[in-house]
């Protein structure tokens, strides 16, 4: 579909056969059954009650798509992508309607995800253009996915994306369906959708108890459905919206206190995507949210990604996620809700527009540095730091830096762990994440696999064995973060995470006169240790100066790496793959254009490790030498 749809095929995968530990597992579901929602909803009875009878009422009512057609005859914006999508509809009109297909066994997901996609283009396409093409080809898609004999509710993301397609065919179509066809895609909405989740309503299981994405995905795509619905199906409507909209809260508790997303920007996208699009289905089929955009810190939550995009467009992309640049129609929509045009100029970027980015679309806003937003920030509860020395220039410096709980869903263990850019390019990169389908991906075979291990992210093993190198229920802190025009550093407390082998583990990242990073970190243990540090990236490396330092070279420019302390610590390049104590499972990433700057102690107790990293020509040139160390404490 649009960008959620398209965009994110590589990191919402989660495995059907896996749903019930994702909804059983400690580290992936909340189990609090006496949780009380922070905003009260009325009665299903009283929720209906504000029920807006005519249709369309999903998103946009007919005045709504009168306006936007008035709008593109006057904005060359909005003409350029209303032109795209029609480029997009041709190849839809040609293409044979969608399958039952299940490749990998457990998802239907990338059809669900299909048929959304061709229905928000081609119902908006017949709303602006009024060319019947758009309206039958949208029909031959419904009624396939209608004969589908389910849509997999054992995996309920395939169940509710079908769901949210349907409930606006139905809505933006209305005018245009028989009687038959009407009733063709109310039964479909009803009995593959709306029923499939009352079970889990009525029990308060599954993903209705969740904390992630999973909970705003489910209840965003049924509750579309039950709007669509709530004149003609009463009272299973207004059950299932009752309670999806007591169920919502419990994800959306976790934008706070400063609207970051602890499973990364990636799934930030998909699941915001899903929670914008019920509250405004609320808002234009009741006239109200309720307050659901009030819980946590929704509000902020859009500036999330803006800050975790470095100058290259590409994310800080820790947990299951790719670094891909994040396009967001809903950007469009929190830009209007809470008044943060910031988020409106991000999305005119994009360069695939969809339905929504169109319906959504706000011509207010400008670049973060013009809007006044500082350069560095720190994200509570989600535990991240982001760090840069501009705004606007594509050459400028950029940390992410994480810290943060390994049970988090889709969580790698990579507390730690950072991405850099500068001059242009990605020198030290996320791997991301690796086939869902492999065995045991979600379950007992996760902390097997390299790129989920604490050596296949850019941050410290201790002691490395079979074992998992951090200890996957260990929740840290960054302990300290400042930011001046000069320099900027976020402290995170490590120990829990090697609390087996080590009674301290500090590490501090700094941007230190907005050209240069330091990477500090201590380390005590009660015995000797064997410590690795390791950074991955896609450049050449020379190790140079007896193994002190190491140039990194990709398209034309050049890194200077620089082992501060200890004295007696070397540089070694490494292919990015497993140490040999720990495992080796077949099937998992080659990562064959990745190596990995290495620093290998061992027999320590009471260790400083700091490198510096730093673009050239500036240090070439003479700016500044090398920084003075001092303890972590005294930062």
């Amino acid at each position: 579909m649009f960008a959620v749809a398209v965009n994110r095929r590589t990191f919402l995968r989660a495995g059907a056969s896996t749903a019930a530990l994702l909804f059983s597992h400690p580290a992936w579901c909340a189990q609090e059954e006496n949780a009380k929602p922070a905003v009260p909803i009325p009665s299903a009875t009283s929720v209906l009650a504000r029920l807006h009878q005519a249709h369309p009422r999903l998103l946009a009512t007919t005045e709504d798509f009168a306006q936007l057609k008035r709008r593109i005859a006057s904005d060359s914006q909005l003409q350029s992508w209303h032109a795209k999508l029609q480029a997009q509809a041709q190849d839809m009109l040609s293409a044979p309607p969608s399958r039952y297909e299940i490749p990998d066994g457990l998802r239907l997901l990338a059809t669900s995800r299909r048929v959304v996609n061709r229905v928000y283009t081609l119902a908006l396409l017949y709303r602006l253009d009024g060319d019947q093409r758009y309206a039958k080809r949208a029909w031959q898609e419904l009624a396939a996915a209608a004969s589908f004999p389910d849509w997999n509710p054992r995996h309920f993301l395939d169940t509710a994306e079908m769901t949210h397609a349907f409930a606006i065919g139905y809505d933006w179509l209305y005018d245009v369906w028989t009687p038959e066809q009407r009733a063709t895609l109310q039964q479909a909405m009803v009995e593959k959708g709306l029923k499939a989740a009352l079970p889990l309503y009525r029990a308060h299981s599954g993903w209705t108890r969740a904390r992630h994405n999973w909970n705003q995905v489910c209840n965003g795509g049924i509750g579309m459905g039950a709007l669509a619905l709530a004149d003609l199906e009463a009272e299973l409507a207004g059950e299932v919206l009752h309670d999806a909209l007591e169920s919502i809260q419990l994800a959306m508790a976790e934008f706070a206190p400063d609207g970051a997303w602890k499973e990364g920007p990636g799934y930030w996208n998909y699941a915001t995507f899903y929670n914008v699009v019920l509250l405004a289905g609320l808002q234009t089929a009741l006239g109200t949210d309720f307050g659901l955009s009030q819980i946590g810190a929704f509000e902020q939550t859009g500036l999330f990604p803006i800050y975790l995009t470095g100058p290259l467009g590409r994310t800080f992309n820790y947990a299951d996620g790719g670094d891909q640049t994040i396009f967001a129609p809903q950007l469009f929509w929190l830009a209007r809700k809470f008044n943060q045009p910031v988020l409106a100029w991000y999305e005119r970027r994009t360069t695939k527009p969809t339905a929504l980015d169109l319906l959504w679309y706000d011509p207010a806003g400008t670049n973060p540095k013009a809007a006044g937003l500082p350069l560095d920030k720190y994200f509570r509860e989600a535990e991240v730091a982001v760090l840069r020395s501009d705004w606007d220039n594509p050459q400028a410096l950029f940390v992410g830096f994480k810290a943060g709980d390994n049970k988090a869903n889709h969580s790698h263990l990579d507390l730690g762990s950072f991405v850099f850019d500068a001059a242009g390019v990605r020198w030290a990169m996320d791997l991301g994440a690796d086939d869902y389908n492999l065995p045991g991906y979600f379950g007992g075979q996760r902390w097997n696999y390299y790129r989920l291990r604490a050596e296949g992210q850019n941050t410290l093993v201790i002691n490395p064995t079979a074992a998992p190198d951090q200890d996957p229920s260990a929740e840290t802190r960054i302990t300290r973060f400042e930011s001046t025009s000069k320099r900027a550093f976020a402290i995170a407390d490590l120990t829990p995470a090697y609390a087996r082998n080590a009674s301290r583990v500090w590490r501090g990242i700094a941007l230190l006169d907005r050209e240069k990073v330091v990477v500090q970190d201590e380390i005590q243990a009660d015995k000797p240790i064997e410590l690795w540090w390791f950074m991955h990236t896609p450049a050449s490396v020379r190790i140079e100066d007896d193994g002190h330092t190491a140039t990194l070279e990709q398209v034309g420019t050049q890194l200077r790496a620089e082992i501060l302390s200890p004295a007696d610590a070397k540089f070694e390049l490494r292919d990015a793959q497993p140490l040999p104590a720990s495992p080796h499972p077949e099937g998992q990433a080659k990562n064959e254009r990745v190596r990995k700057l290495a620093i290998h102690l061992t027999g320590i107790t009471d260790a400083r490790l700091a490198v510096l990293l730093m673009p050239k020509p500036p240090m070439d040139a003479g700016t500044g030498q090398a920084p003075k160390l001092s303890a972590l404490s005294e930062w």
